[in-house]
């Protein structure tokens, strides 16, 4: 069955002297892999700027149940960034969120809500000229939405502890040990109150925002099964000092 589809690059790693295998998250079949032929020419070297993590494209591939690794076609650029890969503070958020989604997303289905986050997020944070500083814990906290541990925020109040394995705010500590305390309940119900547009108005240090980081990782590992600690969260942690 051929297929026409939107897709977004999690993963690209060069397999043998002339491929490339490429995880993708696609529009209409979620998660899928691909094994890319880029044999030594100047269209090469192009192709290989389509398989950059978190470039949008569009790819028609014969989809084959059984197989791994399915064969593309055709592929072209379905979502043309100004400033992601120019931008190093911009390139190393979005490096960061791919390898983030390609752990996140690894046997997601087709999720037409999802995959729109994704792209219209891209979409904002490429526009952006400024006040983008807080842009990945807005997505990371918002994207639990669509995976189906999003917090419960009702009935919230100050001083209450955050059960990480129920989502739930509870004004006394749960009968485990994956909880915050109420100073740290108050940055995920802060976080939930972000969006982007609006995150520019919740001032962060770099201190704050990496123990942030690490919450809502914590949090994700608690939700799927073998998530595992991120090699660039290194890298994002001395992002906006």
């Amino acid at each position: 069955m051929q297929i026409k589809t939107r897709a977004i690059v999690l993963n690209s790693v060069k397999f043998g002297e002339s491929q490339r295998i490429v995880d993708f998250l696609t529009e209409q079949s979620g998660r899928l892999s691909f094994i890319c032929r880029q044999p030594k020419s100047a269209r090469s070297r192009v192709r290989k700027s389509f398989f950059q993590p978190m470039t949008v494209v569009e790819i028609t591939f014969d989809y084959r149940q059984r197989v791994r690794l399915q064969h593309i076609k055709e592929e072209s650029i379905a979502l043309p960034f100004a400033s992601i890969p120019f931008e190093p503070y911009k390139l190393s958020i979005s490096l960061f969120l791919a390898e983030f989604l390609y752990y996140a997303t690894r046997s997601e289905q087709a999720d037409l809500p999802l995959f729109n986050y994704v792209v219209n997020s891209l979409a904002w944070l490429d526009g952006a000229h400024k006040s983008f500083s807080n842009f990945h814990l807005v997505f990371m906290m918002r994207l639990s939405r669509f995976l189906g541990f999003y917090p419960n925020l009702d009935g919230y109040q100050e001083g209450d502890f955050f059960d990480l394995r129920n989502s739930i705010f509870t004004p006394e500590p749960p009968l485990h040990a994956d909880f915050l305390c109420p100073d740290e309940a108050a940055k995920i119900s802060l976080l939930m109150r972000m969006n982007y547009e609006t995150m520019h108005l919740f001032a962060m240090s770099r201190a704050e925002r990496n123990r942030c980081i690490e919450l809502i990782t914590a949090y994700y590992r608690l939700h799927l099964p073998n998530f595992p600690e991120l090699k660039s969260l290194s890298v994002v942690r001395e992002l906006f000092s």
